[in-house]
Formats: C-alpha cells, sequence, structure tokens
C-alpha cells in the first residue's frame, strides 16, 4: 500500500510539475478549469494545511505583530535546528541575533504534534529597476502541519507562539528614542519613517527635583495607565493618556518625560513637526510607533497654537512659524493633529503616552488641551525647599547642612528654576566641597530674590501709571 501510495504521489508531483511548465500554451478557459480541477486532485491527496503569516497587512500600511512574534519565537529553535541562519548585530552593542534566513525551514512539536515552519520572501509583481534591491520584497512565515491537528494547531498552538513570541520581545527588547525622518527619506533600501537610537537618559523619579507628594501622585497615575487594558476596553476608549507639561524653562520637562520612560520601560518617539509635509504623512508616522511607548512634542518660546477663524481648513499659529523658520511648507493642520491625538486614528494601537510640552501654556490652543486630549496637566514649576533637598542629595550627598535653614528662606521670594540651582549646586573643581556649593546657591538666591523684588516695584508704578491715564 506504502508503495502504490509513494508512487501515486510521485507521479502526481511529476504530473504538477509538467502542469506549470506548459500551463501557460493553454487557453484562458481551458487553462482555468484544468488548474481548478487539478488542484483539487492534489488538495485531495497532500494530507496537509498550510498557514502563512506576511509582514504586511493593510495594503503594507503597518507591519503585522504577529509576523515579529513568530520571529522572536523562532529565534531559539532556529538557532538549535536550522543549518541556514541569518546575523545581525545590535546596534552598540557586540552581541549577534540569529534568525532564520529566507527559505528555512525547522521543525517543532507542541502536545505531541509535529509541525513546520518555514520562511520565506515574495519578489515584487512589477519588475523595474532600482538602486535598493529587496526594498519591495515582502517576507512571510508558513506554518504546515496535518490537517488531523487543524483545531490544536488553530485554536491552541497559533496562540501559545504569538503569547510566548512577545514575551521573548518584551524580555530582550532594548529601550529606544526615535526621532521621525523627512519624508524623502522613507523610501529604499532598509529605509524606515523613524531613526532611532538607544534610549540610556538616568532620570528617575528619585533624582527628580519635585516635591514629593506630587511625584507620588504623577507615579501613581501612569502605573495605574499601565495596568488599564482591560479598564479601557470596558468602557470604550484607546488605551491611551495625555499629559501636558508646563512652565518656565529650565523646570525639568525633559527630565520628567525621561523619568516616565524610565519608570514605565517605554520607548520615546519625539515628533518633529517641521518635517512633515501633510496630515496624510503624520497619520503613517503614527501607524508605524509600537506599544508601550511616549510620543513627545516639545514646544520652546513664545510661540501661539492659535487657529484663525477666517480660514476655512486652519493651519495652527505654530506651524506658519514653524514653516518661516524651515521653509518646509508643511501642511499639517491643527485638526489633523488632534484627529491624530484623540480622533479615530489614535485607537490604532494600544499602551501610548502623548506627551506635549511648553513654555507658556495661555498661548496654547484650548482646544488642544482640553480634558480628554491632555487628561493630566503638571505644573513644572520653579525650584521650591523640597526640590532643592533632592539636588542637594543628588550633587553633594547630603541631607542637612546649617546653610539649609537661609536657603529654604530665600526660596519662599527667589525664583531660581531646578537647572539653575543644579549649576550652582555643581562642584567645579575637587577643591570646591559642599559647603562652596551652598554659599554659591545662597548668593545667587540673593540675587535673584533683590531681582524679584526690583521687577515687583518696576510692575507696582506700571500700574500707578496705567490709573493715572485711565482716570485722566
Amino acid at each position: 500500500m506504502w508503495t502504490e501510495l509513494s508512487a501515486t504521489i510521485s507521479s502526481l508531483a511529476i504530473a504538477f510539475f509538467m502542469f506549470e511548465k506548459y500551463l501557460n500554451y493553454f487557453p484562458y478557459t481551458i487553462r482555468g478549469y484544468v488548474e481548478r480541477n487539478f488542484r483539487k486532485v492534489v488538495n485531495f491527496v497532500n494530507p496537509y494545511v498550510e498557514i502563512s503569516f506576511h509582514e504586511f497587512t493593510s495594503e503594507r500600511l503597518k507591519r503585522s505583530d504577529a509576523f515579529f512574534a513568530i520571529q522572536n519565537y523562532l529565534s531559539t529553535s532556529s538557532t538549535e535546528n536550522a543549518r541556514r541562519l541569518k546575523a545581525d548585530v545590535v546596534k552598540d552593542s557586540q552581541s549577534v541575533v540569529l534568525s532564520m534566513d529566507a527559505k528555512e525551514e525547522v521543525a517543532d512539536v507542541f502536545n505531541g504534534v509535529k509541525v513546520w515552519w518555514a520562511s520565506g520572501k515574495m519578489p515584487p509583481q512589477s519588475k523595474s529597476i532600482s538602486w535598493f534591491p529587496g526594498s519591495e520584497e515582502k517576507r512571510y512565515y508558513k506554518l504546515t502541519f496535518h490537517k488531523h491537528y487543524r483545531e490544536i494547531i488553530t485554536k491552541s498552538y497559533v496562540e501559545h507562539v504569538l503569547k510566548k513570541g512577545k514575551e521573548i520581545e518584551v524580555k530582550n527588547r532594548q529601550r529606544m528614542l526615535y526621532t521621525n525622518n523627512p519624508s524623502n527619506d522613507w523610501h529604499g533600501w532598509k529605509s524606515t519613517k523613524w531613526g532611532n537610537i538607544v534610549f540610556e537618559h538616568p532620570s528617575t523619579f528619585d533624582t527628580l527635583a519635585m516635591d514629593t507628594a506630587k511625584k507620588e501622585e504623577i507615579k501613581k497615575d501612569l502605573i495605574k495607565f499601565s495596568k488599564g487594558k482591560d479598564y479601557y476596553a470596558k468602557i470604550g476608549k484607546a488605551w491611551k493618556r495625555g499629559y501636558l507639561l508646563y512652565g518656565p524653562p529650565g523646570t525639568g520637562k525633559s527630565s520628567m518625560i525621561a523619568a516616565m520612560a524610565n519608570l514605565l520601560d517605554y520607548d520615546v518617539y519625539d515628533l518633529e513637526l517641521t518635517t512633515i509635509k501633510d496630515n496624510s504623512e503624520l497619520r503613517m508616522l503614527l501607524i508605524e510607533t509600537k506599544g508601550k511607548s511616549i510620543i513627545v512634542r516639545e514646544r520652546k518660546g513664545r510661540r501661539k497654537m492659535m487657529m484663525k477663524q477666517t480660514e476655512k481648513d486652519p493651519i495652527s499659529k505654530m506651524k506658519k512659524e514653524a514653516e518661516e523658520e524651515s521653509g518646509s511648507g508643511s501642511k499639517v493642520t491643527l485638526s489633523g493633529l488632534l484627529n491624530v491625538i484623540d480622533g479615530i486614528w489614535s485607537a490604532c494601537g494600544g499602551e501610548r503616552i502623548i506627551i506635549f510640552t511648553t513654555n507658556y501654556v495661555d498661548k496654547l490652543d484650548p482646544a488642544l488641551i482640553r480634558r480628554g486630549r491632555m487628561d493630566k496637566h503638571i505644573v513644572m514649576s520653579y525650584c521650591c525647599f523640597e526640590a532643592f533637598k533632592v539636588l542637594a542629595r543628588n550633587y553633594l550627598d547630603i541631607e542637612s547642612h546649617e546653610l539649609f535653614g537661609k536657603i529654604e528662606e530665600l526660596f519662599v521670594e527667589a525664583k531660581m528654576s531646578p537647572a539653575d540651582v543644579a549649576d550652582n549646586l555643581m562642584p567645579k573643581s575637587d577643591e570646591q566641597d559642599e559647603e562652596t556649593c551652598l554659599k554659591r546657591l545662597v548668593e545667587a538666591l540673593e540675587a535673584s530674590k533683590e531681582e524679584a523684588i526690583k521687577k515687583s516695584e518696576e510692575e507696582a508704578v506700571l500700574k500707578t501709571k496705567d490709573g493715572v491715564v485711565t482716570e485722566g
């Protein structure tokens, strides 16, 4: 029986080869009829089922999470069993990551059932000469198993592979800092929409110069969000949260973002709007971001984000000024930006934090910072005595000093940013000890106090003059 079955399969294989070779010589109607019936015969004899997992989904708009989960899952078995491996060197590291090369196959066993994984590439449909070979190739993984085990494979094994692959990704991932590339650089060999480097900022909530109670409040809010997947699904909202950080320059907004990323173990995406041509490109960039990430848009200086009521499709003041500076001619509108933050496109992916920072919150458009878009507003204010004690511990390794009392009194009236306080506390040479640094800070605080008093007196004089003019 086995001899006859082998002979039958061999004959079908030869017939299939001949059929494929001379298929184009048949008329179209006959060719379609023969092909359909021939494949029915082959499928009747062939007891195996195949499932393909492609790298891209939805017309190449988004990379498949399943594809990369399978890639991570197979990295172990392929290293042990595959004969042809592909080696990649991790950036900023000497370690080599091995994965299964194209057209290679490895076996796996799940609950006593044997399956086979094969990797492959689909060549581009249109043949053209390109300076970037392989840029249009589509990668995929193919899973093969006996049809008798269809239910256990489709319902249990695939879920097992995806779960394990994601666990491996979280375990081995290296946190990155991303910035968006100009759209002119999106196409070509190994091109990406986001450039990246390893994220190594050391800021934490322990080193952050801020009131202790306020820091604890922010930490609890972040942890609550990171564990809220089921809750957000229950209330019908995209799993995202917006934070608005505002305050004078040097008050620690960037350090706060880094502390958030380090607390939650998230990647950071620094969004530069001046390189984005229109709303469509902005959406494509959002699609390319991953979960467990913080998307940051920093605003500096006295620029405004106000819409002109006379424009049918208004471009924010922020964008107009950015165009004047860069000559980019960007057509990103405020409505497009809001749609990405809080519209239908904001639901593309989950576990994202969106942060806007500004030095002048009163210059921002109210539509941008309303509750629901920027869920939590955090004031990054001037340094207080509690924040000073954190900096003194960080920079001088001291918990108390006889000058602390004087410094606490000065902080009542003096306005100094945490960055300026830190600069005064940092020793400038090996000869400078903690007392030298604290005395230097006292002098700076006294100068700041006198400046604040002088400014207050000048404002009082101006108010008096305005009152005289109005009365006259």
